[in-house]
């Protein structure tokens, strides 16, 4: 496969005025911000670092720094346990650490996390800003699969136009007549405004909370930075939506038993035009993105409206040999391009 460059992305962009183009967010996302805060390894010594003995046990004998394969593992191990009738005290003992793990690697998103928006220093902001706006300003869709506020932080900070995430508040005491400044407003709840919605965080961010009823969005006001809120629930004993699962299927089954998340993969399931990916390398726990974009590409069928093609960003040789080796998996024409050649937060 050629190997691009984002500038032959831009020219396939600008030639084809009259098809959407979309973004797909990956984790290299967040990496190319900082990767001692969002990698894998920084997570990793965070949880070590709390000398819990049950997690440092299955840090120490599932030797890798992959928490979806750490994850996977533990309930492949609660499977078993169950179909060998091991004991149903074993098995909860098992859950129970893997849900401890879980809410660790959440507090450790939450912790290492840049402790404010205005952390991001302007000119950075102002440059993801305008790569955002690529597909934003262009008709297009951003998809995110991180659970960090960066993505959100720079469309609201850099007031990115017509960027909206679906959320909307409710007048609660409206009646004929009433003044605008009488007004009392909800929270922000998830579907007020998702008939035009174009970001969808895919497996959740830290700032959605699921009430039961309600999706709610935790928001910055004058009391505090929008951190110290989510921390403040997460004391209380409440987590953001997050979806944590090993595998690929596992993923799915929590994204489509919620319905904010269920929404956002059907989205991407649904766009046509092309994807372009940054920071998301298709690993063997993304099956179900896959499955998404062929969804979107109806799986190869001569039906159209369709996604017809997607460029997926790569970083090195290995990525690059990846790519082409599942490059049959895509029911739709693949194009790579070296995402080192996009200077997201404008440091070069």
């Amino acid at each position: 496969m050629k190997l691009e460059s984002f500038d032959d992305v831009l020219a396939s962009i600008n030639k084809n005025t009259g098809r959407e183009f979309h973004l797909l967010l990956g984790n290299g996302f967040s990496m190319a911000y900082d990767p001692e805060i969002f990698s894998y390894n920084a997570l990793h010594d965070f949880i070590e670092n709390l000398e819990d003995d049950e997690l440092s046990k299955i840090l120490a004998v599932i030797e890798t720094k992959n928490f979806e394969l750490i994850m996977q593992q533990l309930d492949n191990l609660s499977a078993l346990v169950e179909a060998f009738e091991g004991g149903e005290p074993l098995k909860k003992k098992i859950d129970a650490a893997s849900e401890k793990l879980k809410n660790s690697l959440l507090e450790a998103v939450q912790a290492l996390h840049p402790e404010h928006v205005f952390k991001v220093p302007e000119e950075e902001s102002n440059a993801c800003s305008k790569f955002l706006n690529i597909f934003i300003g262009r008709g297009g869709k951003i998809f995110s699969t991180n659970y960090d506020l960066l993505l959100y932080w720079i469309l609201m900070r850099n007031g990115v136009v017509n960027h909206t995430d679906g959320f909307g508040r409710d007048a609660e005491n409206y009646e004929p007549g009433i003044a605008p400044e009488d007004i009392e407003w909800s929270e922000l709840f998830w579907g007020r405004n998702k008939k035009d919605q174009n970001v969808f965080y895919i497996h959740g961010a830290l700032p959605f909370f699921d009430s039961g009823v309600e999706i709610i969005k935790e928001e910055y006001d004058y009391s505090a930075y929008l951190l110290e809120k989510i921390s403040e629930r997460m004391e209380k004993g409440e987590y953001p939506i997050f979806v944590t699962a090993g595998s690929g299927e596992e993923k799915l089954s929590h994204i489509m038993h919620n319905h904010y998340l269920s929404y956002c993969y059907d989205n991407l399931s649904e766009i046509t035009g092309s994807l372009v990916t940054f920071g998301f390398n298709f690993g063997i726990y993304d099956e179900h993105i896959i499955e998404a974009i062929n969804r979107a590409a109806k799986n190869g069928r001569k039906e159209f409206p369709k996604l017809l093609s997607v460029y997926i960003g790569v970083y090195s040789d290995q990525d690059r040999k990846h790519i082409e080796n599942i490059e049959s998996k895509f029911k739709v024409k693949v194009r790579i391009f070296d995402a080192k050649t996009i200077d997201v937060w404008g440091r070069n």
